[in-house]
Protein backbone atom coordinates (compact mmCIF):
# COMPACT_ATOMS: atom_id res chain seq x y z
CA UNK A 1 0.00 0.00 0.00
CA UNK A 2 1.69 3.18 -0.61
CA UNK A 3 2.26 5.96 2.19
CA UNK A 4 1.46 9.35 0.89
CA UNK A 5 1.80 13.24 2.27
CA UNK A 6 -1.06 15.27 1.25
CA UNK A 7 -0.64 18.87 0.79
CA UNK A 8 -3.47 20.69 2.50
CA UNK A 9 -4.72 22.29 -0.27
CA UNK A 10 -5.09 18.91 -2.18
CA UNK A 11 -6.89 17.35 1.21
CA UNK A 12 -9.41 20.02 1.28
CA UNK A 13 -10.40 20.38 -1.96
CA UNK A 14 -10.75 16.50 -1.72
CA UNK A 15 -13.00 16.29 1.07
CA UNK A 16 -16.24 17.73 -1.05
CA UNK A 17 -18.56 14.86 -2.40
CA UNK A 18 -18.74 18.05 -5.54
CA UNK A 19 -14.99 17.72 -6.16
CA UNK A 20 -13.23 16.13 -9.17
CA UNK A 21 -10.59 15.46 -6.36
CA UNK A 22 -13.05 13.55 -4.33
CA UNK A 23 -11.93 10.24 -5.29
CA UNK A 24 -8.96 10.88 -3.14
CA UNK A 25 -10.94 11.33 -0.32
CA UNK A 26 -12.99 8.04 -0.85
CA UNK A 27 -10.18 6.42 -1.55
CA UNK A 28 -8.72 7.41 1.73
CA UNK A 29 -11.39 5.97 3.57
CA UNK A 30 -11.60 2.65 1.66
CA UNK A 31 -8.10 2.35 2.57
CA UNK A 32 -6.25 2.37 -0.77
CA UNK A 33 -3.70 4.24 0.79
CA UNK A 34 -2.02 5.25 3.99
CA UNK A 35 -2.18 8.48 4.87
CA UNK A 36 1.01 10.25 7.07
CA UNK A 37 0.30 12.68 9.02
CA UNK A 38 2.19 15.00 11.95
CA UNK A 39 0.81 16.90 14.49
CA UNK A 40 1.47 20.13 12.48
CA UNK A 41 0.08 19.15 9.16
CA UNK A 42 -3.11 18.31 11.50
CA UNK A 43 -3.07 21.86 12.76
CA UNK A 44 -3.09 23.79 9.67
CA UNK A 45 -5.70 21.06 7.99
CA UNK A 46 -8.04 22.19 11.02
CA UNK A 47 -7.05 25.50 10.08
CA UNK A 48 -7.73 25.55 6.76
CA UNK A 49 -11.18 23.60 6.82
CA UNK A 50 -12.67 25.75 9.37
CA UNK A 51 -11.58 28.71 7.28
CA UNK A 52 -13.38 27.40 4.06
CA UNK A 53 -15.76 25.14 5.47
CA UNK A 54 -16.22 26.31 8.88
CA UNK A 55 -15.62 24.65 12.43
CA UNK A 56 -18.05 21.94 12.13
CA UNK A 57 -16.51 20.37 8.80
CA UNK A 58 -12.94 20.53 10.55
CA UNK A 59 -14.33 19.16 13.58
CA UNK A 60 -15.92 16.43 12.00
CA UNK A 61 -13.23 15.88 9.04
CA UNK A 62 -10.32 15.55 11.53
CA UNK A 63 -12.19 13.10 13.71
CA UNK A 64 -12.58 10.68 10.75
CA UNK A 65 -9.12 10.89 9.61
CA UNK A 66 -7.30 10.73 13.07
CA UNK A 67 -9.42 7.48 13.40
CA UNK A 68 -9.10 5.88 10.15
CA UNK A 69 -6.63 2.35 10.16
CA UNK A 70 -4.91 3.72 7.53
CA UNK A 71 -3.71 7.09 8.89
CA UNK A 72 0.05 6.82 10.70
CA UNK A 73 0.68 9.71 13.09
CA UNK A 74 3.94 10.77 12.19
CA UNK A 75 6.70 12.62 15.19
CA UNK A 76 9.46 14.02 13.20
CA UNK A 77 12.47 14.79 15.90
CA UNK A 78 14.85 16.73 12.60
CA UNK A 79 13.47 19.76 10.87
CA UNK A 80 15.40 19.17 7.22
CA UNK A 81 14.36 22.61 5.87
CA UNK A 82 14.75 22.10 2.79
CA UNK A 83 12.22 24.50 1.10
CA UNK A 84 11.65 28.16 1.06
CA UNK A 85 8.86 28.21 2.48
CA UNK A 86 8.60 27.49 6.10
CA UNK A 87 4.62 25.89 6.00
CA UNK A 88 5.61 23.38 3.32
CA UNK A 89 8.42 21.92 5.25
CA UNK A 90 6.51 19.78 7.34
CA UNK A 91 4.95 17.61 4.45
CA UNK A 92 9.05 17.31 3.41
CA UNK A 93 9.50 16.28 7.31
CA UNK A 94 6.70 14.11 7.31
CA UNK A 95 7.54 12.23 4.37
CA UNK A 96 10.57 11.48 5.01
CA UNK A 97 10.12 10.55 9.14
CA UNK A 98 7.43 7.92 7.56
CA UNK A 99 9.02 6.97 4.74
CA UNK A 100 6.25 7.91 2.30
CA UNK A 101 6.46 7.39 -1.49
CA UNK A 102 4.98 10.07 -2.17
CA UNK A 103 3.93 13.84 -1.63
CA UNK A 104 0.86 14.54 -3.73
CA UNK A 105 0.92 18.27 -4.26
CA UNK A 106 0.29 20.71 -7.21
CA UNK A 107 1.87 23.63 -4.83
CA UNK A 108 4.96 24.51 -7.38
CA UNK A 109 7.25 25.49 -4.10
CA UNK A 110 7.86 21.49 -4.02
CA UNK A 111 9.56 21.48 -7.27
CA UNK A 112 13.07 22.53 -5.64
CA UNK A 113 12.81 18.84 -4.33
CA UNK A 114 13.30 17.23 -7.82
CA UNK A 115 16.91 18.81 -7.51
CA UNK A 116 17.84 17.29 -4.12
CA UNK A 117 19.51 13.76 -4.06
CA UNK A 118 19.28 13.05 -0.22
CA UNK A 119 16.73 12.66 1.46
CA UNK A 120 15.09 11.82 -1.94
CA UNK A 121 11.79 12.70 -1.44
CA UNK A 122 9.52 12.02 -4.67
CA UNK A 123 6.55 14.76 -5.57
CA UNK A 124 3.65 13.98 -8.20
CA UNK A 125 0.47 16.02 -8.56
CA UNK A 126 -3.24 14.13 -8.09
CA UNK A 127 -3.27 12.89 -12.04
CA UNK A 128 0.10 10.82 -10.96
CA UNK A 129 -1.31 10.03 -8.00
CA UNK A 130 -4.68 8.79 -9.18
CA UNK A 131 -2.90 6.81 -12.39
CA UNK A 132 -0.85 4.74 -9.37
CA UNK A 133 -3.60 3.78 -7.44
CA UNK A 134 -5.65 2.61 -10.74
CA UNK A 135 -8.19 4.72 -10.91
Amino acid sequence: MEKVVLDTNVFLVSISSKSKLHWLFKSLLDSEYTLCVSTDILLEYAEIIEQQMGAMASQSALGLIENLPNVELITSYYKFGLLKDEDDNKFVDCAIGSNANFIVSHDKDFNLLKAINFPKVIVIDTNQFKEILGK
